[in-house]
Formats: C-alpha cells, structure tokens, sequence
C-alpha cells in the first residue's frame, strides 16, 4: 500500500503546486495589465519618437505621468493579492478533474475506530477513491481577460508596440534612451526634410525624354499611356497616399522614411499626395491621345518613265513618329482576293514624317496589265494604322513577241481574272501543245504546256491556280528570251544536215536526185539563219540595244549579203560542184560563228557599262551635294561663332580686330541682341532645311546602292541637335562642328560604297572626264573630290597616276593662283594667327582658328 501510495503522492504534490500557480497566475496577471499597459505605451510612443520633438519641460512631464500611472497600477493590483494555499490547489485540481465528493481531503482522513469491520469498510473506500484518481488535471489558466477587456484593447496595443519598433529599425535602442534620459540642455530632435521626386514617363515609342514635375503642383498635358512615379522621403508621419479623384492608394513603403509608387496615368484627372490628412503636393494632368497616323499619295501613282515599274510616291506623319509603311494594292475585278503588300523603306532622319518614292516592278506578277487599286498604309509605335486615299492604276506588263508566250500569259490572266474559269485555261493549254511547230517543236515547252493543262484538271486545291500561273510565266520567259538558243539548236541542225548531205554527194557521183536533196537542205539553212538572225534583233530591242550596223571588218552579214551567200550555194547544189558549196557553207558557218559570239557580247558589254555610267554619274552628284552640306554648315558654323563673339563683352588687353588698327567701330547688323536673335531664328530654319536635303539625299543613295554610310546618320542628329540649340537659344558651335566632321566622314563613306558598287572607273575615256568637267556636271565631280581627296584615276594630293588616261601630261591641269587670290590668302592667313595668340578666347573659338589655319 505505500509504494501504491508514493507515486500517488507525489502526483499530487506535483498537481498541488502547479494549481497554485494557475491560481496565482489567474489571479495576478489581471492586477499586472494595467500596469503593463502603461509601460507598452510608453514604449510605443519611445519607439515611435515622439519624445524628439517634446521640449525638456514638456517631456520629463510626461515622464512622470508615466511614473505615476505605472505606480497607480502596480499598487491597485498588489492590494488585496494573497498566494493560494493547498486547500485552494486541491478544490482547482478537483473542479478541472471532474470530481465529487472532494476525494482528495479522503486521503488525508484518518480512521478513529479500531473495528475490523469498520476498518474494512474504510479501507474499501480509500481504494475506491484511489480507483478514482488516476488521471487528475490541472488546466490552463484562464485570467478570464475577455470579460475585463472587452473591446481587446490589449491586443491593439500589442500591434501598435510591434509596429513602432519595427518603424524604429535599428535607432530602437537610442529612441528608447532618449525617452528614459531626456536631454535638458538639447533642442528637440529636428525632423528630416521631406524630399518629393515625381516624374512622368511617356511610352517608349514616343522617345520623348521623362517629364519631371514640379513638388509645388500644377497643370500638365503629357501623351496617353504615360506612367507617374512618385518618391518621398523624409517628413514625419504615417504613410502616405495618392488621391486619384476620390480613390486612395497608399504609396509602397522602401524602409524606415521613404515611400514610393508608380501607376500609369489612362486618363486625365487630379492626382493628389496626401499624409495623414494633409496634402502635399497636387497635379492636373490631362493626356494627349495618339493620334494614328496619315498617309497619302505625294502624286498619283502611273507607270514609270522608264521600263516596267510603277511610281508609288508616298509621305506618311505621326505625332510620335511612323513605325512601318506599306502600299495595299488590290485587284479591281476581284475586290475579295488577297491584297498584294509591298513594305515601303523608312528613312530614319525624322520619323514623324516619312517620304518616298517606291518603283516596284510587278510584270511578272500575275495581275500584270490589270487594274489595281492601290493605298498607303502607315502604322505608329502604338500599333495606331492610318490609310490613304485609293487610287486606281494598271499594272504595266512585259509585252511578248513570240506568239505562245503571249498566248500564255493572257491564260494567265484570265486565271487572275477568274481563278474557277479551269476549264478555258485548259482547251487553251491542249490548242497550243496541239502545234508543237509554233514553239519550234521544243519539248521543254510541250512538257511545260502538257502538265501546266493536267494540274489545272486534277489539283483542285486553291493553290494550284497560282502555282500554274508561276509556271506559264516562266514558260513564256522562256519562250520569249530563249528563243535565240532554240533557233541556235535549228541552225546548228540545218548546219549538220547539209554537212551530211554533201559528204554524201562526195561520196558518189551526184545525180538530180542529190542534187535536189542538196537544194532542199539549203533552202532549210537558209530558214534557219533568218529565224535566228529574227530572233537575235528580237532580244535587241528588248534590252533596249541599238542597232548593229553592218561590219565589213568582221563581215557580220545583212539581208543582202544572206540572199547573195544562199543563192550562190543554190547554184553550186544544182550544178553539182561540191566544192563550191562546200566553201560557202564554211564561210556562212564563219560569219554565224563571229555573229554568235562577238556581236551579242559587245552589245551587253555596251548595255552594262552605259547603266553602270548612269550610276556613277548619279553617285558624284550626290556625293557633291555632301560637300555643298560641309560649306553650307561651315558658313553657318562662322555666323554663330561671330554672334558668340559680338555677345560676349572684351575681357581685359583683349582687342578687337578694327581696335586693333585704329578703325573706328560701327554698329554691325548682328551686334544688338534682336539683330543676333534674328540671325539665330534664320539659321535654325536653314538648319532644318539642310536636314531635310541630308534626309532625301540618304534615301536616294541608298536606292543607289542599297546601304546608307553611318556618319550620314550621326550628321543628321548633329543637326537636329544645332537646330535645337537656336530655336532654344543655346549654343549651337559644338553640334554643328560634329555635323561637319560627320559629313566629310560620310562623303569618304559614300565614296568607298561607290567604288565597292561600280569599280574605279572601268569603261571610262576622255569623253566622261570632260564631262565631269563641264559647268552642268562641276558640282559633283568636284564634290566627290573634295569629299574622297582623290579623284578618278588621282592619288590622294590630286595627282596623276600612271594608270590614270593622259597620264603622261605633266600638270597641263594646273591652276596657278592669281595674285589678288594670293594677298587675300595672306591677310586671311595674318589675322587667323593673330587670333590664334590671343588664348585668353573661348576655348571653342581657338579650336576652330586652329581648324582653320591648318587648311592652309
């Protein structure tokens, strides 16, 4: 019974004493809340700071308030406060066990009767009791604070601690110290300067430069789909809040004092910065919306002056700036077909408004000949698209001498027409293979036809139109430009078959039988030579070649002397004399040889090098017009250094140039302020004009040659930089001498591209250089010298060289300056080092008679 017992007692001591301490924790930590409630807020407003801004007085005021109220506290709730007793435990102990009867005071019973039935009775009642108090509890202690505190006021007081030493960071510790031990001698603590930073953001499309705004407030307009950003630091108080109208969005906290947000502005409103009640700073924005972009025909679109394309001058604008441009251009007759778009180039020296001309050649495209609608079609960087009006044009188409290919392709265009008309695009297809004689029996072609008439009867897929009609236009291409090679093939036949017809008349004694065989094969060469002597004067005109005169040095033959050679062989068969023919045939074959070789080449070689002369020329006037740019921009770069120096007054033992020689000093036009700021507004409209031709100039050579020199480009923002700087009033000399610099980089640019495309003057005599030389063609040869340095066939001083034509005429190009030429030079070149002593001057201004002075 007592080792039943120990355990027991010991569970119980250990139950005893931890009731005693639910009891008391029930019981004092109601009388502590108060009190510590007091030092929570007290801690609170330490974390918070706000003793830094209470005077000495006022702080050890409220200090001693706090004293007191935590004192109050303390001694309300030790009064009355007694530690519970074991008596207390068990009835805890009982209550929370669930037990009756207070069994735990059974234990402590003793029994007073010494009567074994009694004492049997006593002790089955202990073990009934013992049965009972296996499993005691304590439970948890319940300060039943809900009832005391029913609005939970200790918990928001908690989150407020919790807060304010999170705002505190790492000053807790020193806040804390400055509420305990405030600083007599000290001014309160100074609050941080509030800081506001807000800017607006255009879209990136718009390359605009941000927008800064002004912590005052105010009224702006900026473009749709902007972004504000807002930063604020500093000051005192909660966080703040951005007021759109009337709805509120408190700004994203950074760290301890600074805030920020950013929002895209979709709408024109009152934007406000309020914290803690007070507003700090209000906006008016108002958007501008995007306006899509315009385009329009610069002049109606018609076929071009030369060969097959078709001029599609354009110009599109965009208040930001155009993006693409594209021409539409659709079928009249088939409104529903697919458009045809051609992708128009932009030049990149202003986006907003973009100008061209497009030449396009459509005459191999199946709506060739047919009429077409057509528009520009402009988009911006928003994604905005803008058309012109429609304009109505026919295509140009190539124009087909043999007769099968015209046939084809205006299959072809009934196809375009009509792509569901299969069926009279193949009967036509079966009436040409039926007469293979008029491709000249060609089985390239017949296959061609053949399976050109089965896929239009078989594939039913909407393709298949189109792929038949790329295959009649390259039958017709082949039909029109191959046929000198097909007549060639029936020449070189006719040649063969005659050859073999006389060895065999010489084989055996020729009879009128041969003799009639021989007339027949040379009436058949006689055919072939005109069909291929058609066909050669054929491919002339189309490649726009002139007309081959007759030859007597290469005896490259006409009609006549065709008629003579056939006729005398027609002789020589009929009267049998072999040898004879055979001599004509072999000096016919001779001549055909010369024609098939010589003639044809130098009539290309001649086509080549007049085109190629053409883009030569076009070059060096372009390149020439570089070099008007440099003089244009170094005039207007000598204005504004003048007006720099009429503006700034003389510093001290500086002389101007007419006090210098005693001249007296008239007012000159650019020395008042108006009168410079005149001068300013007509150099900035020049500029902008300059830029412009810089613009059109790029374009066009890179039409030319298919590339656009890099320093062109860094010219033209120089420019646009200058032309900035005098419409604000600044200072235009270091963008315009960059402008300079550029140009005459460009012009080697463009002069290096040039000998890439075009070679060094290949094909050039005497008459192209007096050409160059010639008053309507001095602006660009002389340009592309002075933007290359070295001139056609010179080296870099101007020179001659050994492979230059007239290379051995030892400075018969010369020039000698005069003698008025020569003082002007000198007194240019005296009042320039002059200058150049005086180094109290801008720094700009020395740099620029330096530049100077090394051009002479």
């Amino acid at each position: 019974m007592t080792e039943a017992r120990d355990p027991l007692s010991r569970r119980l001591a250990r139950g005893r004493r931890l009731a005693r301490w639910a009891l008391g924790w029930e019981s004092l930590w109601p009388r502590l809340w108060p009190a510590l409630g007091v030092v929570g807020i007290f801690l609170t407003a330490a974390f918070a700071g706000l003793f830094s801004y209470l005077p000495a007085w006022l702080h050890l005021l409220v200090l001693a308030g706090f004293v007191a109220a935590f004192g109050a506290a303390i001694w309300r709730g030790a009064r009355g406060f007694a530690w519970p007793g074991d008596a207390a435990a068990e009835r805890r102990i009982e209550a929370a066990s669930g037990l009756t009867h207070r069994p735990l005071s059974t234990l402590r019973d003793r029994a007073v009767t010494e009567d074994p039935a009694a004492l049997a009775l006593w002790q089955a009642h202990r073990q009934r009791v013992l049965a009972r108090l296996d499993r005691l509890r304590v439970g948890a202690p319940r300060p039943d604070m809900a009832r005391r505190d029913p609005r939970a006021l200790r918990l928001g007081l908690v989150v407020a601690l919790a807060a304010g030493f999170v705002m505190a960071g790492g000053d807790a510790g020193q806040r804390l110290r400055r509420a305990v031990w405030p600083n007599l001698q000290a001014a309160p603590l100074a609050v941080a300067a509030l800081k506001l930073e807000a800017w607006v953001t255009p879209p990136a499309y718009t390359g605009a430069a941000p927008v800064f705004l002004d912590p005052k407030g105010g009224t702006l307009t900026v473009p749709q789909g902007s972004r504000l950003q807002i930063a604020l630091s500093g000051g005192r108080g909660g966080v703040p809040e951005l007021k759109v109208d009337a709805a509120a969005q408190p700004l994203r906290a950074l760290d301890a004092g600074s805030f920020a947000i950013e929002l895209p502005l979709e709408r024109g409103a009152r934007i406000a910065l309020g914290r803690d009640g007070q507003e700090l700073a209000a906006w008016n924005f108002s958007l501008q919306a995007d306006a899509p972009p315009t385009a329009a025909f610069a002049e109606p679109p018609a076929p071009a002056g030369r060969g097959l394309a078709i001029r599609l001058p354009w110009r599109a604008e965009d208040d930001w700036g155009v993006t693409a441009a594209r021409a539409e251009l659709r079928l009249v007759a088939r409104p529903e077909a697919e458009p045809l778009l051609l992708e128009l180039p932009l030049a990149g020296s202003n986006p907003r408004q973009q100008r061209g001309l497009a030449q396009p050649d459509l005459s191999a495209h199946p709506w060739a000949g047919l009429a077409v609608r057509a528009r520009i079609l402009a988009r911006d960087g928003a994604g905005q698209e803008g058309s012109s009006e429609t304009r109505e044009i026919t295509l140009p188409e190539r124009v087909f001498n043999h007769p099968v290919a015209r046939a084809l392709v205006g299959l072809r265009k009934a196809l375009s027409l009509d792509p569901e008309a299969r069926e009279a695009a193949r009967r036509g297809l079966d009436e040409l293979s039926a007469r293979p004689d008029d491709f000249e029996n060609h089985v390239a072609t017949f296959l061609a036809l053949r399976v050109a008439r089965h896929r239009l009867q078989r594939d039913r897929r909407p393709e298949a139109v189109a792929e038949v009609q790329a295959l009649m236009w390259q039958t017709a291409i082949a039909l029109e430009e191959g046929r000198t090679d097909r007549t060639a093939q029936a020449l070189a036949a006719a040649r063969e078959a005659l050859r073999d017809a006389l060895a065999e008349a010489e084989r055996t004694p020729p009879d009128a039988a041969a003799r009639a065989e021989l007339e027949r094969r040379v009436q058949e060469l006689r055919e072939a030579v005109q069909r291929h002597l058609e066909a050669l004067a054929e491919r002339l005109r189309q490649e726009n070649a002139e007309a081959m005169p007759f030859d007597p040095s290469q005896r490259l033959m006409d009609q006549r002397e065709l008629d003579r050679r056939t006729q005398e062989m027609e002789q020589a068969a009929r009267e049998g004399r072999t040898d004879r023919l055979q001599q004509e045939l072999a000096e016919l074959e001779r001549m055909l040889d010369a024609l098939q070789q010589g003639r044809v080449a130098r009539s290309e070689g001649s086509n080549n090098n007049s085109r190629r002369q053409q883009q030569r020329q076009q070059g060096q006037q372009q390149m020439g017009a570089v070099q008007d740019m440099v003089q244009r921009q170094g005039e207007m770069l000598d204005r504004a250094h003048r007006r720099d120096e009429s503006q700034s007054p003389p510093r001290p033992g500086e002389r101007r140039p007419n006090a210098q020689r005693g001249q007296p000093q008239p007012a000159q036009p650019g020395e008042t302020p108006e009168a410079r700021a005149a001068e300013a507004q007509r150099d900035g409209r020049q500029q902008r004009a300059l830029r412009r031709a810089l613009g059109e100039l790029m374009q066009q050579f890179g039409d030319l040659t298919g590339e656009i020199p890099e320093a062109l480009g860094r010219a033209d923002q120089a420019m646009r930089q200058a032309q900035e700087a005098l419409g604000q009033g600044g200072d235009p000399v270091p963008s315009q001498q960059r402008a300079i610099r550029e140009l005459q980089e460009g012009g080697r640019q463009m002069a290096q591209s040039m000998q890439r495309q075009f070679g060094q003057g290949e094909g050039e005599g005497e008459g192209q250089g007096q050409a160059q030389e010639a008053p309507g063609n001095a602006q660009g040869g002389q340009g592309q010298e002075r933007a290359t340095g070295q001139a056609q066939g010179r080296d870099p001083l101007g020179r001659p060289t050994r492979e230059a034509p007239g290379a051995n005429d030892q400075g018969s190009d010369t020039q000698v300056p005069q003698e008025a030429e020569m003082l002007r030079s000198r007194r240019l070149q005296e009042e320039l080092r002059r200058r150049g002593a005086e180094r109290e001057r801008p720094p700009t201004e020395l740099d620029y008679i330096d530049r100077l002075l090394k051009s002479f």
